[in-house]
C-alpha cells in the first residue's frame, strides 16, 4: 500500500488556513448489512474526498461478506483479531499503530464494544488528536462489566456520537457523561434508491405487510408473528414478510408452525436490495421493543408505504402518530395487530400517511444532510485547540 500525502499542520479543509483534507480512520469489528454497518459505508461513500480523507480498519474483518462489502476508494486494513486477549493482540496492535502513521490519522471513529475497548486507549496513547465513539443502541443488553467497561472508554473518548436524542439522554444517565460531550448526528437515508415506487395499495389483490429486520428478540418478530395471526384471521388477501435473518431463527420457525400461519408469514432470511423488497411491500411494520434511530423506519418513509412503529427510542421522531404512520404501544400484539389491519382495509388513509412520511423523508433524513454533519463535526475536532 502507497502512503498517502502526510497532512501540513493547519485548520481543516473548508476551514481557512488549510489546503488538505482531515485523516478520519473508521474502526468497526466487521462489515455486514446491517444498519450501523451501512450507515458507515454509506458515510465513507459520501464524504466530500476535498473536505475529508477516510480509512477503515477492520477488526476481524476476514468473513466473506465482510471482505465483499469493503469500500473501494479508501485504504482499508483488517487485523483479524477474532478475540481481543489473545496471542495476535500485540501485533495487531503494532499493525494499526503503523497504519494511523501512514494515513496520518487525526481523528478514530469506533464503532461497537471490541473495537471501542481495543482502539479507544490504543488511540489515545498513541497521540491521536481526537477519538470519537460511537454508540446508536440504547444499551439495553449491556451486562455490568460491559456497562463499567462503557463508563471507561466514555471517558477517554473526546466525543460520544449517538443518533437520537433518546441515546443521548440513555448515554449521559447510564454513563454519567457531561452531556456536553455527546453530539447527536442523525441517519439519512439513499433517497435515490426510492424513486417513482408506486403508492400503497394502488393494486387489487394480496396486501403485502413488510419488515426489515434482524432476528433478534429486541425486534419483536414473535410479537409481529401474534399480531400477524390476529390480521390473517379478519383479512383473507394479507401476507407477512420479514427480510433479515440471526439467531432467533429457529425459535420464529417454530412459533410460526405454532400459529399456523404458514406461507402467509414468509422470513425471507438476509435481502440484499431492500429497496426491491419495499417496492413489494404496502404496510412496513418494525415492532421492537428497543431502538435508537432506525435505519428501517427512515427507509419505509423514503419508500413511501404505511407505516406502523412502536413508541420506543426515535421512532416518534421520525413518525409522528397519525400524520407520518401509526403509533403503537411496544409489547402490545393486539394493539400491533389493530393498526396494521387499519392501514390494510383503509387505503385512503395508508397513502395519505405514506406520502406525508416520503415527504419528510425527502427534506430532512439525506444522505448529503447527513454527511453535511459529519463534516462539520470533523472540521470543527480538527481545528479545536486539543
Amino acid at each position: 500500500m502507497m502512503a498517502p500525502p502526510q497532512p501540513r499542520a493547519g485548520q481543516a479543509a473548508g476551514s481557512p488556513g488549510r489546503t488538505t483534507p482531515v485523516r478520519v480512520c473508521f474502526l468497526i469489528d466487521n462489515l455486514s448489512r446491517a444498519g450501523t454497518e451501512t450507515q458507515l459505508l454509506a458515510l465513507i461513500r459520501e464524504l466530500d474526498r476535498a473536505r475529508v480523507a477516510p480509512a477503515l480498519v477492520l477488526l476481524d474483518g476476514e468473513g466473506e461478506l465482510s471482505r465483499a462489502l469493503e469500500p473501494y476508494d479508501c485504504p482499508v486494513l483488517r487485523l483479524g483479531l477474532k478475540r481481543l486477549l489473545g496471542r495476535g493482540t500485540l501485533s495487531a496492535a503494532r499493525r494499526l499503530k503503523a497504519f494511523w502513521r501512514e494515513h496520518g490519522t487525526e481523528i478514530l471513529q469506533v464503532y461497537f464494544l471490541d473495537s471501542a475497548y481495543f482502539g479507544v486507549p490504543l488511540a489515545r496513547w498513541c497521540g491521536v488528536r481526537r477519538v470519537v465513539r460511537v454508540r446508536n443502541n440504547l444499551g439495553y443488553w449491556l451486562t455490568r462489566k460491559h456497562r463499567l467497561l462503557n463508563r471507561g472508554v466514555g471517558r477517554l473518548a473526546h466525543v460520544t456520537l449517538t443518533n437520537s436524542e433518546a441515546g443521548k439522554d440513555a448515554l449521559v444517565a447510564s454513563e454519567a457523561l457531561s452531556p456536553d460531550r455527546v453530539t447527536v448526528i442523525e441517519n439519512g437515508v439513499d433517497l435515490e434508491r426510492y424513486r417513482g415506487f408506486p403508492a400503497p395499495l394502488a393494486h387489487p389483490g394480496t396486501v403485502r405487510v413488510g419488515c426489515v429486520a434482524n432476528l433478534r428478540a429486541v425486534k419483536n418478530i414473535d410479537g409481529l408473528m401474534r399480531a400477524a395471526r390476529r390480521v390473517c384471521d379478519c383479512c383473507a388477501n394479507v401476507v407477512f414478510e420479514v427480510a433479515g435473518d440471526g439467531d432467533e431463527r429457529p425459535n420464529l420457525e417454530r412459533l410460526r408452525a405454532d400459529l399456523n400461519l404458514g406461507e402467509r408469514f414468509v422470513l425471507r432470511g438476509s435481502v440484499a436490495d431492500v429497496p426491491g423488497f419495499l417496492k413489494a411491500v404496502d404496510v412496513a411494520v418494525l415492532p421492537s421493543h428497543s431502538e435508537g434511530m432506525s435505519n428501517a423506519v427512515l427507509e419505509y418513509m423514503a419508500a413511501g408505504r404505511g407505516i406502523v412503529v412502536t413508541d420506543v427510542g426515535a421512532n416518534t421522531r421520525l413518525i409522528h402518530a397519525g400524520e407520518h404512520g401509526l403509533v403503537v404501544p411496544p409489547g402490545d400484539d393486539e394493539a400491533l395487530a389493530t393498526a396494521i389491519e387499519r392501514l390494510v382495509v383503509d387505503a385512503q388513509l395508508t397513502r395519505r400517511l405514506a406520502a406525508a412520511a416520503q415527504k419528510r423523508a425527502t427534506a430532512e433524513y439525506s444522505r448529503s444532510a447527513m454527511r453535511e454533519r459529519f463534516e462539520a463535526l470533523y472540521t470543527r475536532l480538527a481545528t479545536e485547540p486539543v
